[in-house]
């Protein structure tokens, strides 16, 4: 029992990742040490399991899937996300470059502790990385902030962001805000919008079974340039958290970091540069504090 509580509340822990478009729930499981179990776990969820369940065989079905280790893990994210979602829709409207400036700490610090599980950098490796950054930058820049609401583009939004609950350097949150559906699904969450919810959840159930596989083959084959891409890919996203943005001349919907003067001088609002350090460095000490936490727990 002390074993699930304690699985519950990195569980928590995940979900609060998550919920904030800066550090991912997979680097939270990778650093508290659950990361492998929970792949493990959600690859056996699979053919034989589904003929156990079949056959009503629920017992063995249960423990094929490590059921209870499962059910505290997605509990305890489930909790972080109902309880924190209205907090994030409240601050992301009324305090945004406090926000962001967190956010941007929690990328950098996570970044930082991703690269360290690169065991030798050599060409193919900083190929992975540049990639990763020009993709996230160019996916950052050129990607609108508003698109469609409809059912089945809420479904592949949650194929697509639930992806980064099992890989550790992706935030599923910064990949909702580059499909524009941040801001949507947290007030659907807030309101309970159950259609919504229920579509996305359906969506997020399809991706996060079927990805595991795919993650598992490429950590095994590739663990090293898998590695480095997602890194290169958490460096680009700082371009998307950056906490001052101008709007676009030419394409409307489009927000371009921009200096903090210049802010001022566009937007006629006071950059915040000391609340903005402030939480930057507040969010990368979290990232830090967390890691230290897990360190200890380990032993």
């Amino acid at each position: 029992m002390i074993r699930y509580f304690l699985t519950t509340l990195k569980g928590i822990a995940m979900g609060a990742a998550d919920v904030v478009p800066g550090i991912s729930g997979g680097t939270i499981a990778f650093m508290t040490g659950i990361y492998q179990e929970l792949i493990d776990s959600l690859k056996s969820i699979d053919h034989i399991a589904v003929k156990k369940l079949i056959k009503l065989d629920i017992k063995a079905f249960w423990n094929h899937i490590n059921g209870s280790f499962l059910l505290a893990v997605f509990s305890g994210i489930l909790f972080s996300i109902f309880t924190l979602a209205r907090l994030m829709t409240f601050l992301l409207v009324n305090h945004p470059i406090p926000l962001w400036s967190f956010f941007m700490g929690l990328v950098t610090a996570s970044t930082i502790f991703i690269m360290k599980e690169v065991k030798g950098w050599d060409f193919r490796i900083y190929l992975s990385v540049t990639i990763g950054i020009a993709i996230a930058v160019w996916i950052s820049l050129v990607s609108p902030t508003e698109t469609s609401n409809a059912l089945w583009f809420i479904f592949i939004s949650g194929v697509i962001a639930i992806c980064a609950m099992v890989l550790p350097g992706i935030s599923g949150s910064f990949i909702l805000l580059l499909m524009g559906k941040y801001a949507y699904m947290m007030s659907a969450i807030n309101e309970l919008n159950i259609p919504v919810i229920i579509v996305f959840v359906l969506g997020a159930a399809t991706g996060l079974i079927s990805f595991s596989h795919l993650l598992s083959w490429l950590f095994k084959k590739y663990h090293d340039i898998t590695i480095a891409l997602l890194a290169g890919f958490m460096v680009g996203s700082l371009v998307k958290v950056w906490p001052w943005k101008t709007p676009s001349l030419n394409y409307e919907g489009i927000d371009y970091p921009a200096l903090p003067s210049q802010f001022e001088a566009v937007t006629g609002h006071s950059p915040q540069i000391f609340r903005a350090l402030f939480f930057l460095i507040i969010g990368l000490s979290i990232v830090y504090v967390i890691e230290f936490l897990a360190n200890t727990m380990k032993k």
